[in-house]
């Protein structure tokens, strides 16, 4: 597999910054005036300004800016500064001094560790032409501490009086940047690193054209000519299959090379020094150096929606994973259990679902399996909060249309209002409430999670998704994001921080009058914040606790704040008694009508009236104004016609 200089795009970098550093007399500046100029000087300043190598000066055909550096006390500041923004470190010592080699694992590394520099590290040894033959191999000196400093890219030794190996130096360097190591392979284990399997992965899947899980000559054939614009003549193709076979005989199969063959020889290329292989390779497809799709790749289809618009997954994109489920669902139990969702996300940087928010935000049976319900409420949910991530996990799973048709953007919330109904199938549901109130029980309700008797106070958001179905067969997505009493003040603090809110619900314990009078608390902060931001959505009260006895006076409380707010009367449920009420199913018509049901405080009140008042002042000197024209008009009229006559 040969490589094509114009094949890479390096992520659109359009150069790299190589920072040289050293003991003082190390030759660093020798070194770089002869790269630049094939020469050796005679006289070599202190410090060098920054050199250029011209873009076509190596095949990868982009420059390189080379910045000399001073080892004095004098000069920390800005050899600090400029380790800070390197693409890569040039570390140099003496071949004739064997003290500026230890003072490499005793100072240098140590220091750009502590200045946190997290570049590639390219150690040279300088003045080879007076080296002692007597001294250990430049292998032999250095394995150990490579050992100790994995941010060592490679090694080498030159002489820039001789001219030799001086190029190699800055290639290396370049080569450290463009095509690093780090993000492929890991040199202690001598193994690809899972990210870099993934990716490889999925490409072999797309290459795979007849999904018999091995690469035809064919389908070999297309993949070099995609990747090197080039194609493999048929004795280059049995070559390749021969070296994978005799090194790793499940490579090859009667079909052609599978995925271990096609690992193995990127494995092999990395090895033996050819990172640009794989890196071409990684970048025709659309990686980045941290091995994800590029940004650009992923079109901004939802970057310029208003704030109370979200984004939902089209009926496309849900037969593409309805297909996708029952692909995994190898036993056909009607379920992916955590093996088959790590295989599904096998060909993505990582699975998605492994940590918050989105593990246990859904419905599993008791073997831990997600149903077809809970998998699309799954990405119901990531959809709505990282669509970016939701469209980039569908194309590594292999969606290949246009990314356009899978989503869609949902009418703003105020025109909802005025339209007196909703059009979304993803209602997102916002939980507050004291502390020990019930809210976490609901959540687990709604996932179909047994209750439990012990209270574990949340401390962070959380949510939970399920598909609750309406009467006609109608079935809408829930989201509910639970808010820890604790945090709805920072909340509030956003304006727009309740914009994706369709519905809030505030959840008291029905046995409890402070727990009540806590739940209004929240109410009227949650309704003041919609009045003032403009994002108003409708609001719920749940009494939950229902198996226990009401405190006095609860139902001339519930009654009064229900009133004076203008919504509904409080949802009694039990959820200890699985006594829900269709409480799940109420949150989603309420939703549904996001005109009904928007509490009003007083204040809100007082606002409202003073404008009506003004409005109706406006509209008075209007029309006295109106009939004020209208009467000088028909004066003028009947004195002009006086006078006429």
């Amino acid at each position: 597999m040969a490589v094509s200089s114009s094949a890479a795009s390096f992520g659109g970098r359009t150069g790299v910054r190589v920072v040289v550093v050293g003991d003082q007399g190390t030759g660093k500046s020798s070194l770089i005036i002869a790269v630049a100029t094939e020469s050796f000087p005679e006289n070599v300043p202190n410090v060098l300004p920054p050199t250029r190598l011209p873009a076509d000066y190596y095949p990868d055909r982009v420059p390189l800016t080379i910045i000399d550096t001073s080892s004095s006390p004098a000069s920390k500041t800005t050899f600090v500064a400029e380790c800070q923004v390197a693409d890569t470190i040039v570390l140099t010592y003496a071949c004739d001094k064997p003290a500026t080699l230890d003072r490499l694992s005793s100072y240098w590394l140590p220091e750009l560790r502590r200045l946190e520099v997290k570049v590639p590290v390219i150690v040279v040894g300088c003045k080879l032409d007076l080296r002692d033959e007597q001294q250990l191999s430049l292998e032999q000196v250095m394995s150990p501490i490579m050992q100790q400093f994995r941010e060592i890219e490679t090694c080498i030794e030159c002489s820039a009086l001789r001219q030799i190996q001086v190029p190699e130096v800055f290639y290396y360097a370049q080569k450290a940047v463009l095509h690093p190591t780090a993000p492929l392979f890991d040199q202690e284990t001598q193994s690809l690193k899972p990210r870099c399997v993934r990716a490889l992965k999925r490409i072999f899947i797309l290459c795979d054209h007849d999904r018999d899980g091995a690469l035809s000559d064919s389908e070999l054939n297309d993949f070099q000519v995609r990747c090197f614009n080039a194609p493999l003549q048929p004795s280059e193709i049995v070559g390749v299959k021969k070296v994978v076979q005799d090194k790793m005989p499940e490579g090859v199969n009667e079909h052609g090379l599978t995925l271990t063959g096609f690992l193995f020889l990127h494995a092999l290329f990395i090895e033996k020094g050819r990172l640009e292989t794989t890196w071409t390779v990684l970048r025709k497809y659309g990686y980045s150096n941290d091995l994800k799709l590029r940004d650009d790749l992923l079109p901004a289809i939802f970057s310029r929606r208003a704030p109370d618009q979200s984004v939902e997954l089209t009926n496309e994109a849900i037969e593409f994973l309805k297909g996708i489920f029952l692909m995994f669902d190898t036993d056909n139990d009607g379920a992916l259990q955590p093996a088959d969702i790590d295989d599904l996300f096998s060909t993505a940087p990582e699975s998605p679902w492994s940590d918050y928010p989105y593990k246990d935000a859904a419905e599993r049976n008791v073997l831990g399996g997600l149903s077809f319900e809970g998998f699309l409420s799954e990405w119901a949910l990531m959809t709505v909060l990282d669509p970016v991530s939701s469209l980039a996990n569908l194309v590594y799973i292999g969606y290949t249309s246009d990314p356009t048709l899978a989503f869609q953007v949902t009418r703003r919330r105020r025109q909802d209002r005025k339209k007196k109904q909703s059009q979304r199938n993803v209602i997102q549901c916002f939980v507050f409430g004291p502390k020990n109130a019930g809210k976490s029980a609901l959540l687990n309700s709604l996932i179909g999670r047994a209750f439990s008797e012990k209270y574990t106070p949340t401390t962070s958001e959380r949510f939970a998704a399920n598909v609750v179905e309406l009467p006609g067969g109608i079935r809408k997505t829930l989201v509910m994001r639970e808010i820890p009493e604790d945090s709805v003040k920072k909340l509030i603090s956003s304006k727009e921080s309740l914009a994706a809110c369709d519905i809030a619900i505030f959840v008291h314990d029905s046995s409890d009058a402070i727990s009540f009078n806590k739940a209004t608390e929240l109410l009227i902060q949650i309704a003041t914040h919609g009045e003032n931001s403009g994002f108003e959505f409708p609001c719920l009260i749940i009494s939950a606790k229902d198996d226990l006895d009401p405190y006095p006076l609860a139902i001339q409380d519930s009654t009064r704040v229900s009133q004076d707010m203008g919504i509904g009367t409080p949802i009694p449920v039990s959820l200890k008694l699985r006594e829900f009420n269709n409480v799940f199913r109420q949150i989603v018509v309420a939703a549904q009508h996001p005109h009904l049901s928007i509490p009003e405080t007083e204040a809100g009140r007082n606002r409202k009236q003073y404008r009506r008042l003004v409005s109706r002042s406006l509209m008075f000197v209007s029309v006295g104004a109106a009939v004020a024209i209208v009467g000088l008009a028909a004066y003028r009229v009947y004195a002009s016609r006086k006078n006429s006559s």
